[in-house]
């Protein structure tokens, strides 16, 4: 019962830690799709950008404000589930990780991360689809297709498989996996050498610091693969023509015809999503689990 109960109470964590987050940190997400989708910018045209406050101030005007939560509904209802699964399945690839009577090493952190990402990744990877057509459409939002409308679109069109709803899955399993690798390794890691604050609120930033740093570093590392994700689900240049399929074959493709720093684009809005949002999100989650044991000690 024990057991049980700790699994119940790190999915509740993990699921309040992903919605308070992605509620937060929405708007940073779809400027960072919007730049990865933009193979060039155009001068004179409303749907280019060349900076993030371009971008704000563009699609302010022609999509209105609600447009930066374009695509919010499919993370919505993903993120409890995926912060739970994601939260649970590191506790326990922590503990199958744990050699010997030493306890958890760097590397334990480190590969129950790797384990973590991957397996919400499978869970996660629909939406993201859904998600990324959602971003990618410039309509007004009291005209963009709601968030079942695209789901039925690309059902209908792609089906289910590799080339619908579960298309650009081998990505986000490296994209996830890899961040979630640096994410819990470095956050774990780091923690025990700064120590614990008698302040309350001290205690807050030490721990949001920590995290903030922990997805900064973890979002530079996987940018690329996230990059190619986005390509692979977003809009292709070329309608009916497949051109960007693969991991690797879309991180070559971007590479040859736009340059290394092509495979960084989007990289300052998701870096300030993900920097405060790894923060907000660890720190949600420890809380809410240890309020959780203390509401229901053993």
């Amino acid at each position: 019962m024990s057991t049980l109960k700790h699994a119940g109470m790190q999915i509740c964590a993990g699921g309040s830690a992903g919605f308070v987050e992605v509620c937060m940190m929405q708007p940073l997400d779809v400027l960072k799709t919007r730049f990865q989708l933009q193979t060039k910018a155009v001068a004179g045209d409303m749907h280019s950008y060349t900076s993030i406050v371009d971008c704000m101030r563009k699609m302010y005007r022609a999509e209105g404000f609600l447009s930066f939560w374009k695509g919010v509904i499919p993370p919505i209802l993903v993120e409890t589930p995926k912060r739970a699964v994601k939260f649970f399945t590191f506790e326990q690839y922590k503990r199958m990780f744990t050699f010997g009577s030493q306890g958890p090493t760097p590397l334990t952190f480190s590969l129950a991360g790797l384990g973590a990402g991957v397996t919400e990744a499978i869970l996660v990877n629909p939406f993201e689809v859904v998600k990324v057509s959602m971003q990618a459409n410039h309509s007004h939002h009291r005209v963009a297709p709601s968030t079942v409308a695209t789901t039925m679109e690309i059902v209908r069109s792609s089906g289910f498989g590799l080339r619908g709803l579960n298309k650009g899955i081998t990505a986000t399993m490296c994209r996830n996996g890899s961040f979630n690798m640096i994410y819990f390794g470095f956050y774990h890691s780091v923690k025990g050498y700064f120590p614990h604050a008698q302040d309350h609120r001290l205690e807050v930033l030490r721990r949001l610091l920590i995290g903030l740093i922990a997805g900064t570093i973890a979002s530079c590392f996987n940018i690329p693969f996230d990059v190619a994700k986005s390509r692979i689900q977003g809009p292709q240049p070329v309608p009916g023509q497949v051109k960007y399929r693969t991991t690797l074959a879309s991180m070559l493709t971007v590479y040859r015809e736009e340059g290394f720093r092509a495979l960084y684009k989007g990289l300052v809005p998701k870096v300030l999503r993900l920097g405060p949002g790894g923060g907000i999100m660890l720190v949600v989650y420890e809380y809410v689990y240890e309020k959780l044991q203390h509401t229901f000690p053993d």
